[in-house]
């Protein structure tokens, strides 16, 4: 299985380090004849500076490489949302993947992809930090931002960082099988299939700086009486505008309606009391105005992906010993 990675400067360590584990340890209970042949190929000879200052050896430069590739994944970095990578190293991109078996990115990585002409009517994820951008500056793609991996026919993306860990997992057992995969999520103590979406591990609302928007005013009022059973017109009269006004102007400038922003608003409240508080389910509901333990798990199943049971298990403040992923 021919294996290619792609890296160029300023990539993100663990977004190399972690697939090539990943292969490494597969490579390990496979016959040699089955194993990942993996090659790192770079935009100049020799190595690739990492953006934490570490310096991977690289196997070949992109202009030098033309063999085919079974599977090809781009890498990520902090900086790649702004990058604007050269014409000839665009080309090369395209044509190697297209001539791939599958390919795809790790985190950001997929935005060199989308620079390169390959993401036009695809269905794609990177990290929950990156997504809007991504979406903005590519429409012709179909961002799904709260997904860890989406496979899209030959083309596979990833959230990020780690999640290039769960994103070659998914290929491993693709190639070999569920038991394999699990034997090496096992080897490197990591989950085989995480519980939920990137959401998890994101900060749910983005409201802007400006604290004299609608969006801003709103969010006080709500945070404010978070425990209440709160209504539309609840809300538009604190405001001070029409229901009528105050949902087509909130939904423009928000991009969801306003029950779901309430919704989210109570989601982060109750996060907060799960991750750093022990209090019982019942009780987080209700300072969180979710009518019952219930209501608030179906809202979390719906939102996150997970129930509030799970999300207090693998987050909560200053427990020890839980598999890191």
């Amino acid at each position: 299985m021919k294996l290619t990675l792609v890296v160029l400067d300023g990539v993100q360590a663990l977004d190399v380090a972690g697939p090539l584990d990943v292969f490494a340890e597969a490579n390990r209970l496979l016959p040699e004849k089955d194993h990942y042949q993996t090659t790192l190929v770079g935009g100049r000879p020799d190595s690739v500076m990492c953006s934490s200052g570490m310096e991977f050896k690289i196997h070949c430069d992109y202009p030098n490489f033309h063999a085919e590739s079974d599977l090809l994944l781009v890498a990520g970095g902090p900086r790649y949302p702004e990058y604007q990578p050269e014409s000839a190293f665009l080309a090369w991109l395209s044509e190697r993947a297209r001539n791939a078996g599958r390919f795809g990115a790790v985190c950001n990585g997929v935005f060199l992809l989308a620079h390169a002409g390959l993401l036009a009517g695809r269905e794609i994820t990177t990290h929950w930090d990156h997504a809007e951008r991504l979406s903005m500056q590519f429409p012709d793609a179909n961002v799904r931002p709260d997904k860890i991996f989406v496979r899209d026919g030959n083309l596979f993306t990833c959230g990020g960082v780690a999640a290039g860990i769960d994103l070659c997992l998914a290929l491993i057992a693709e190639d070999w099988g569920h038991e394999l995969a699990m034997k090496v999520a096992k080897r490197l103590i990591v989950y085989i299939r995480r519980d939920g979406g990137q959401s998890q591990y994101s900060p749910y609302l983005a409201v802007g700086p400006d604290e004299d928007s609608l969006v801003s005013k709103v969010l006080k009022y709500v945070s404010d009486h978070i425990s209440d059973a709160l209504t539309i017109e609840d809300i538009a009269d604190a405001v001070g505008v029409s229901r009528r006004t105050f949902s087509r102007a909130f939904a423009k400038h928000a991009h969801v309606t306003p029950s779901v922003f309430v919704d989210q608003v109570r989601i982060d409240f109750a996060r907060k009391l799960l991750e750093e508080t022990d209090v019982p389910l019942k009780t987080v509901a209700f300072r969180c105005g979710f009518h019952t333990p219930t209501q608030m798990r179906m809202t979390f199943t719906r939102q996150l992906g997970t129930t509030p049971k799970l999300y207090r298990e693998r987050f909560r403040a200053g427990d020890e010993g839980r598999a890191a992923a």
